[in-house]
């Protein structure tokens, strides 16, 4: 309990707390200066846990700021990269006593450094009051409709219903605030999940990059740059270390999938602690496998930070550049395979797990394109990147013919491939990749409707996964990957198949689910992605944002405003879930997290994007004519010329 108060006052601002300079980085040969600014920011508590932790191996690549006896923070790091990266603190009292009863407590702690009460079931007060409702509406003039009940009746609802939109606003905001971690003092992201009721962390205590999407951009419509910016410039300086599984490195320029904010005690001296960041590139991940999707979110949401802050200082600076390029180089990079598009594993982007993905899967292309645009509009003109914007261009113009061309299907489409013939050899073939007309489902003649279409989920030599993937298809409008005709023909199908895609609870993360036997050997049986639960057919909230930009972009906002609808009547009485089960979304995910941060983040992005549908430019990748031409010169060009398009294109 000594403890306990001691932490309050350090809040509260009776005893004396960490104040830190903002570490700022830039990378000159090599070495990384330091640019301080004081910030007296009250500290997270998610940053201010301190365990008695065994210490992390030497080989673990880390980022250190540690309090010593003076009280002077200094930098640490195992390979000496950020051996000059200090700032000043204040000394602070010891917490290591601190209880994991505090420390859920001190999680939900809100910006005005009072503790927020929360009640036994984890949910705050909505806060709409009945009575001050209707002595609102007393004021009103009233009378009687034509069926003979008070016309005041149809205001009060309306009212009503307002004051609860404006409290379930209040309250995500509420949780994204209380989900901040820091670093330092300094605002650095957001964990995954922040569900006070529960033990079970997993890894919803780290910062995932994936996941701080949504929140980075809901703070940047609102104008809170300062975490996007410190986000962006720590998670770069976590790029492309050593990390090994198995004693193997993986390419360099690759992003971590998430990171954790430790605060500990130094070794050898029990007055003094240090903030670590602890980042995982998939080496401690379930599976083990490595994130493509992080450098190319990373990419995009750094655009984001220029278009909505005006402070293009950030991308414009050596080590964000350095940072870019890498990402692109190991992107770009030529291997054996003779497609455009990105080769990925299973498990490499949103759906993390075992779900058929492996080979070209469409969320990571339309991820892709949308990061080379972002790229090539943020790289600075000089000489060196020449090359780079070279093979830039030409991958965009490659990659744009192929999804377009390949990877649609509608009616018509669907029509072609039925009547398909195989095993052809020619330049001229029309069935390139073999695809067998018995490979249709059963389930996509029922469901191709007369008027729309959509990108499909994979393409590979012989096989045509046909599931509708939504972050793919939508994200494929938001980055102009898909032509206009093609866009506006998804959003027809989402309307026109509203009940299997949207139902109770939008979206669904991709339609059928794996069901038998398929099941069970493209999952191996994976008990948490039984048919539509979790990555196999489940419903996610967070999808709300990119459907809503994606809306905005073609001018049919309504679409997503029906959307938004449907998520307020249960989101916060269901305490915000990670995702929802059964074919209509009826059900809490069995092993959903509550309180999901990114769940809360979609939300409010919709919202703010809706009410303000001019910041969505922001977030959009408008088509380049350039690319186009390229692209209908591609098209016209015979196929034995196409072989040397390379060396003529937009040179």
């Amino acid at each position: 309990m000594a403890t306990l108060e001691a932490v309050r006052q350090v809040l509260s601002g009776a005893l004396p707390r960490f104040g830190c300079f903002d570490l700022s980085f830039s990378k000159v040969n090599g070495l990384i200066s330091v640019q301080s600014g004081v910030n007296n920011t009250r500290k997270s508590s998610v940053c201010a846990q301190v365990h008695k932790h065994s210490r992390i191996s030497q080989d673990r690549r880390r980022i250190c700021a540690f309090q010593a006896r003076n009280g002077v923070f200094q930098g640490k790091n195992d390979v000496s990269r950020l051996n000059s990266m200090s700032c000043k603190c204040q000394k602070a009292e010891s917490l290591t006593g601190a209880t994991a009863k505090d420390q859920h407590r001190d999680l939900l702690v809100d910006n005005s450094d009072k503790a927020t009460s929360i009640p036994p079931n984890g949910i705050t007060s909505p806060g709409i009051n009945e009575f001050e409702v209707d002595q609102q509406l007393k004021h009103e003039k009233g009378g009687f409709g034509s069926n003979g009940k008070p016309a005041t009746a149809g205001k009060h609802k309306d009212f009503t219903q307002k004051v609860r939109t404006n409290s379930i606003e209040d309250e995500a905001w509420k949780l994204l605030k209380n989900s901040m971690v820091y670093y330092c003092n300094n605002p650095i992201g957001t964990i995954a999940a922040n569900n006070p009721s529960s033990t079970s962390t997993l890894n919803y205590d780290q910062v995932f990059i994936r996941d701080f999407i949504p929140s980075g951009i809901a703070f940047l419509l609102k104008g809170e740059y300062d975490i996007v910016r410190n986000f962006i410039l720590h998670t770069l300086q976590l790029q492309s270390w050593e990390k090994t599984m198995d004693c193997y490195s993986p390419g360099q320029g690759l992003m971590p999938a998430s990171f954790k904010v430790r605060t500990v005690p130094l070794d050898g001296d029990d007055f003094a602690t240090e903030d670590v960041l602890d980042p995982d590139f998939g080496e401690a991940a379930i599976g083990r496998v490595a994130p493509v999707d992080s450098g190319l979110w990373w990419i995009i949401l750094l655009r984001a930070y220029g278009k909505c802050s005006g402070d293009l200082s950030v991308q414009e600076r050596v080590d964000v550049q350095t940072g870019i390029k890498m990402i692109l180089k190991l992107c770009l990079a030529d291997g054996f395979d003779m497609f455009p598009t990105l080769l990925v594993t299973d498990g490499s982007c949103m759906i993390d797990r075992r779900m058929g993905i492996h080979g070209h899967p469409l969320e990571i292309q339309a991820l892709f394109y949308s990061a080379l645009l972002c790229a090539r509009e943020m790289l600075a003109p000089e000489d060196a990147s020449a090359d780079l914007k070279q093979a830039l261009n030409n991958r965009l113009v490659a990659l744009s013919f192929h999804i377009r061309e390949y990877y649609w299907i509608d009616m018509r489409k669907l029509n072609e491939i039925y009547r398909y013939k195989t095993e052809e050899y020619s330049y001229d073939a029309v069935n390139k990749f073999n695809i067998y007309p018995d490979q249709i489902p059963s389930w996509l003649v029922g469901f191709m409707p007369s008027t729309g279409g959509y990108l499909i989920g994979n393409l590979q030599p012989a096989h045509m996964d046909f599931r509708f993937f939504s972050l793919g298809n939508l994200w494929s409008i938001v980055s102009s990957l898909a032509t206009l005709d093609q866009s506006h023909a998804i959003l027809d199908l989402i309307e026109a198949k509203w009940d299997e895609l949207v139902a109770d609870m939008p979206f669904k993360i991709c339609y059928p689910a794996l069901e038998g036997q398929e099941w069970q050997i493209i999952t191996g049986s994976d008990p948490k992605n039984t048919p539509w639960s979790y990555h196999n057919g489940g419903s996610w909230p967070t999808l709300l944002w990119q459907l809503t930009v994606a809306c905005i972009k073609l001018n049919r906002p309504e679409i997503a405003a029906k959307a938004v609808g449907l998520a307020e009547k249960r989101i916060s009485l269901d305490n915000w879930p990670e995702y929802y089960d059964t074919k209509r979304a009826r059900f809490i995910g069995k092993q959903a997290q509550l309180f999901q941060t990114w769940s809360a983040a979609g939300y409010l992005v919709a919202k703010l994007l809706l009410a303000n549908p001019s910041a969505a430019k922001n977030l959009v990748n408008e088509e380049d004519s350039e690319l186009v031409n390229a692209f209908s010169c591609m098209i016209s060009s015979s196929p034995r010329r196409k072989r040397g398009w390379k060396k003529q294109i937009l040179v």
